[in-house]
């Protein structure tokens, strides 16, 4: 059973760093591209960052280019969202997903196209 587990959130100030795991179980992760995103309450979930199935393209939200840094490690099933100078708009529920992409490189932003999601993590930027 495809499963994925976010952990790394919490609470950090202005200008802070956090650095956000994706562990994957259940299926096999190379095959698939994966996707961050995020969801503020009382706004749309939105796409942050997405990695494709071999880690040789990445796709950034304008919002965080030059902030966030998305990497993969296939042998560690594990995909890592690197976050530095957070700012309070920032804030919200992170979640993964995985998008079956065997093969291709591909990394979309859009919710729709992904599968399976995690249970999500929250960061909270203070100011």
């Amino acid at each position: 059973q495809l499963q994925l587990v976010e952990s790394g959130g919490g609470l950090v100030q202005l200008g802070g760093s956090l650095r956000l795991s994706c562990a994957a179980s259940g299926f096999t992760l190379d095959e698939y591209a994966i996707g961050w995103f995020r969801q503020a309450p009382g706004k749309e979930r939105e796409g942050v960052s997405s990695i494709s199935s071999s880690g040789g393209t990445t796709n950034y939200a304008d919002s965080v280019k030059g902030r966030f840094t998305i990497s993969r490690d296939n042998a560690k099933t594990t995909v890592y969202l690197q976050m530095n100078s957070l700012k309070p708009e920032d804030t919200g529920v992170y979640y993964c997903a995985a998008g079956w992409t065997p093969g291709l490189e591909y990394a979309g932003l859009s919710p729709g196209e992904y599968d399976a999601w995690g249970q999500g993590t929250q960061v909270t930027v203070s100011s």
